[in-house]
Formats: C-alpha cells, sequence, structure tokens
C-alpha cells in the first residue's frame, strides 16, 4: 500500500516539530534552580540573601551564553532555523562608556530574560504538547493495551467495551490536530527565538548597510580599475597605430614628390584625418583616465588640465597626503566638467579651482564668471551629482542669471 505524498509530509513534519519540542524541555527548564533558591531563600525566615543572589547571578551569567548556544544549535540542527549571532565589535580599551555601549548594541537582558523567565513557560507548554502526543497514542492503541492487560483487569474493569471507543475517538482527533499544534508551537519558538536571541532589526539593518556600502565601494573600485584599463590599452594599442598611421603617411608625401595631385589629396586628407583621430582619441584617453592621476597624482593631473583649458584658471591645491583612487578621479572629474562648461556654455573670461582636504572630508569648489544659469538637473551636472553620491559625498550647484557660477563637492576622503 502506498502512502499518501501529503500524509507521509504531515507525519514526518509532525515526528520532526514534535523532537524539537521535546528537545527544548530541558534547556528551558535550566535555570528554574534559580527560581528555586529564590523561593526558598525568601519564605525561610532566616537565610543568606548574599549567598543566595551571588549563586543566581553566577549560575545566570554563566548559563545564558551556554544556553543560548545550545538553542541555537536545537533550531538549526532540527527545524533548519539559523538564528544569527551577533556581529563581534571591534576591542577598544575598557571604559564605562565603552561598556555602555556594548550593552546597548548586545542587550543581553534580552537573553536574560529568555532563559529565565520566558524558557519555563515555553517549558510548560511543550510539556503540554508531548501529553497530547501521549493522550492520542494511548487513545489510537486503545484496543491493543487493553488486551495486552490481565484478564481480571479487564473483567473488574466496567464499561470498557463501551469506553473503548470513545477512547480510540478521541485520540484520533488529537493525532489529526498534533501536527499543526507542534508546528504552532515551534513556529512561535522559532520567532521569539530570532527576536530574542538574535540581533535587533536595528542591528540586522545596520550590518545590511555595512554590507552594502563595502560592495558598493568594491564595485566603484573595480569599475576604477576597468577605466585605467581601457585607458592603458588606448594609449599603447590604438593610439600608437593611429600615430604610425599617421607618421607612414607624412613620410609617403615627403619622400614621394611626383605623386599624381589625386593621390596626393587623398594622402593628405588621409593624415589630416589620423592626426584628428589621434587628438580626438587623446581627448578621450583624458577623459576616461588621465594617466598622470594615477602616476603623480591629482595636482599634477589638475595643473595639466588648468594648462590646457582656453581661459586663465587660478589654481589651488591644499592636500596632506594623496587620496584614494577613486576619490581623486571623481574629483577630477568634477572640475574638469566644471572648466569645460565655463568654457563652453557659460562664456567664462576666468576661472578659480580650490581643492582642501579637511579632515576626512575632501573639497573641491570651482568657481568661474560666466553668464550663469546652469542648469542644476541638466544631464552633464547630474552627472556629476551621482558620481559624487556614489561615495556618498555632497554635490551643490549655485548659478544665478548672470553668474557667478559655483560647483562644489565635499568627498569623504578617509582610508
Amino acid at each position: 500500500m502506498t502512502i499518501p505524498a501529503g500524509l507521509r509530509r504531515t507525519v514526518l513534519r509532525a515526528r520532526r516539530d514534535t523532537g524539537f519540542l521535546a528537545a527544548g524541555v530541558l534547556p528551558h527548564l535550566a535555570l528554574v534552580p534559580v527560581w528555586a533558591g529564590w523561593a526558598a531563600t525568601t519564605t525561610a525566615r532566616t537565610g543568606n540573601w548574599l549567598l543566595t543572589v551571588s549563586v543566581s547571578a553566577a549560575l545566570v551569567l554563566l548559563g545564558t551564553p551556554v544556553l543560548t548556544a545550545v538553542q541555537r544549535a536545537r533550531y538549526r540542527a532540527l527545524i533548519g532555523v539559523d538564528v544569527p549571532r551577533l556581529t563581534p565589535t571591534a576591542a577598544e580599551q575598557w571604559t564605562w562608556a565603552s561598556t555602555a555601549r556594548w550593552l546597548a548594541a548586545t542587550r543581553p537582558w534580552r537573553k536574560i530574560g529568555y532563559h529565565l523567565l520566558l524558557g519555563p513557560l515555553l517549558a510548560l507548554l511543550e510539556l503540554l504538547v508531548l501529553a497530547v502526543a501521549a493522550a492520542c497514542l494511548a487513545g489510537v492503541t486503545a484496543y491493543a493495551w487493553s488486551w495486552a492487560l490481565p484478564t481480571g483487569i479487564r473483567q473488574d474493569w466496567f464499561g470498557y467495551l463501551t469506553q473503548l471507543p470513545a477512547y480510540t475517538a478521541a485520540g484520533l482527533l488529537l493525532l489529526c490536530a498534533l501536527p499543526w499544534t507542534a508546528r504552532a508551537v515551534a513556529r512561535a519558538e522559532a520567532r521569539l527565538a530570532s527576536g530574542l536571541l538574535g540581533p535587533s532589526r536595528a542591528q540586522r539593518l545596520q550590518e545590511r548597510v555595512d554590507q552594502l556600502a563595502v560592495s558598493r565601494t568594491d564595485l566603484i573600485e573595480a569599475v576604477d580599475a576597468e577605466r585605467r584599463r581601457i585607458e592603458r590599452d588606448l594609449h599603447d594599442g590604438t593610439q600608437q597605430r593611429l600615430v604610425s598611421l599617421a607618421v607612414n603617411l607624412g613620410l609617403a608625401m615627403a619622400t614621394r614628390p611626383d605623386l599624381p595631385s589625386d593621390a596626393r589629396e587623398v594622402i593628405e586628407r588621409a593624415h589630416l584625418e589620423a592626426k584628428e583621430a589621434i587628438s580626438e582619441l587623446n581627448d578621450l584617453v583624458r577623459g576616461l583616465h588621465p594617466a598622470v592621476l594615477e602616476d603623480r597624482g591629482l595636482d599634477a593631473a589638475l595643473s595639466g588640465l588648468a594648462a590646457r583649458t582656453p581661459v586663465p584658471v587660478r589654481l589651488r591645491v591644499d592636500l596632506e597626503e594623496r587620496v584614494a583612487p577613486n576619490v581623486e578621479s571623481v574629483a577630477y572629474f568634477v572640475i574638469s566638467e566644471a572648466l569645460t562648461n565655463a568654457t563652453k556654455h557659460a562664456n567664462a573670461m576666468r576661472a578659480e579651482v580650490l581643492v582642501r582636504q579637511v579632515g576626512e572630508v575632501l573639497r573641491v569648489r570651482v568657481t568661474d564668471d560666466g553668464l550663469g544659469g546652469a542648469d542644476a538637473a541638466g544631464t552633464g551636472l547630474t552627472g556629476l551629482a551621482k558620481r559624487v553620491g556614489s561615495l556618498d559625498g555632497a554635490f551643490h550647484v549655485s548659478s544665478p542669471v548672470g553668474g557667478p557660477t559655483t560647483i562644489t563637492a565635499e568627498l569623504p576622503c578617509a582610508r
């Protein structure tokens, strides 16, 4: 006879949940001697209160971590629920303030309350479910164990022939209700354990925020490394081939004066386009990631940028030391885009760039005397704001009509 799959799953789940509840009775009753000691000391006329309190506190403080580990193992092994541990914080010198922060973060009283106060109540609930399980098994097997009794006892048991069917029916009803009862109690215990033995919701959110911050930093560094790789490939590969092409075309015009006019015109046009392609590729490479920025830092890269800008640029860089590469890259592109907008769109006559490191913040400010009226929601400025925001920085644009325009960015640069 084949057992239906649904019935087989129900039986297996009931066995698993009942075993889980049975395994929790002793751990939940482990700190009952503390209550017994307090009760004995309270009812006795003479008692050593100090000794009782000391022993009880020692039992609670020493037993709570052990019982917490036992409960975590029980939940994980029997019903597959993982009660996460609290993430250990970095070690710091012991002070009253550090102790208060540790207590506020770990909240050990939740574990103490679970084992000392809630544990006995859960043990009573588990014993009740186990009693129901024992009663349903006794009722279902009533005919078997009744016939196992001696004949004299069965004859003295008045009405056993009419009572046995009632016992069996009651056992069947309890057997049908046992899987859902055991599962409901197991789920309730799992929720209580996750809330009291594991990290709080605020701690879980903080851990998630920290993980996202680390993954975002890794992603930014990976993108920046890929950008540098593309720059090297273009500079060392494509750009060199274009330079070689331009040189060969130039040599062809210089060494072959007897070329037909049509052929010379085509070669001159190709030579000019090759040089324009080299110039555009240089701009593209500098836009991706200037090599000088990686080799010599932000100060040297900005000096070259200011020298290439058509308008006079007053540059001041005040850095204690080199900041992180991703911070240097974002700061460079903010200044580059701001100077490009000042020359192409604002018709500025001069610009000023100030870069300062104040504590753990890199402050960038670009000011020009152009027409103003820059749209902070424009595509270019929005892209800069997103780049700055990727580092948890602040980006601000002040551009009244008629000028001046000031673009400010603050970038965290703590390593």
